[in-house]
């Protein structure tokens, strides 16, 4: 995944910041989506400096109203965002930028700040959101380990255990297929993706980079 300038001509930069309303505090709120699937991830603050910023790198720049500073995002955690395509809305005092996101981008750890359902009708939730916040939940476990939990006795027996429960899931699914035991099959498929996310957090690698790799392979 890399960092494409959004705005290439550094007078077409100008004219864009220019044209943002900014408030009485200089600042215009930001709203975060998933380019793939259109999910609002976060909402953030933006003055001209790490708007421009933000336009220059491809790359999300925030400031920090608390802290009174401009940070980038996933300089520390590494969860970054790329953006993809920025918006203004009607007025000019809202901005819309769809990225691609590496990791989760809440500091709690799920895919979304949004992540709290306060009410829904909707009947199903989506497996790309589901595989996410799985991801999430796993890495947590890696940097907490915490008494009891399956996940975290696994980070602990090393690497090549954790390949190994992959491979023996694996052969699982293959067997439940080969029976043609449809119950058998969902269950262990299951279980195998489970391991193979405990496995990818182990390597340090996420769920986004797999889906950029099937996305070129798709074309």
């Amino acid at each position: 995944m890399k960092a494409k300038p959004v705005i290439t001509e550094s007078k077409e930069i100008e004219e864009f910041v220019d044209s943002v309303k900014f408030d009485v505090a200089g600042l215009v709120p930001a709203v975060v989506q998933d380019v793939e699937n259109n999910e609002v991830l976060m909402v953030a603050w933006m003055n001209r400096e790490s708007l421009k910023r933000s336009l220059e790198s491809g790359r999300t720049w925030f400031y920090s109203r608390s802290r009174e500073a401009l940070w980038l995002k996933g300089e520390t955690s590494g969860n970054c965002q790329y953006i993809r395509e920025v918006r203004s809305d009607c007025d000019g005092d809202t901005l819309l930028f769809q990225v691609e996101q590496l990791g989760v981008a809440c500091h709690l750890g799920t895919r979304s700040c949004f992540s709290h359902v306060v009410g829904s009708v909707a009947d199903e939730v989506k497996a790309e959101s589901i595989v996410a916040d799985l991801y999430a939940l796993i890495g947590e476990r890696q940097r907490s380990l915490p008494e009891g939990s399956y996940t975290a006795k696994l980070f602990q027996s090393g690497r090549g255990r954790i390949a190994q429960k992959v491979g023996e899931e694996a052969v699982e699914v293959v067997v439940a297929a080969m029976q043609d035991n449809h119950s058998e099959l969902v269950e262990e498929t299951a279980d195998l993706l489970y391991h193979l996310l405990v496995l990818l957090v182990e390597c340090g690698t996420s769920p986004e980079e797999i889906r950029e790799k099937l996305a070129e392979r798709r074309q």
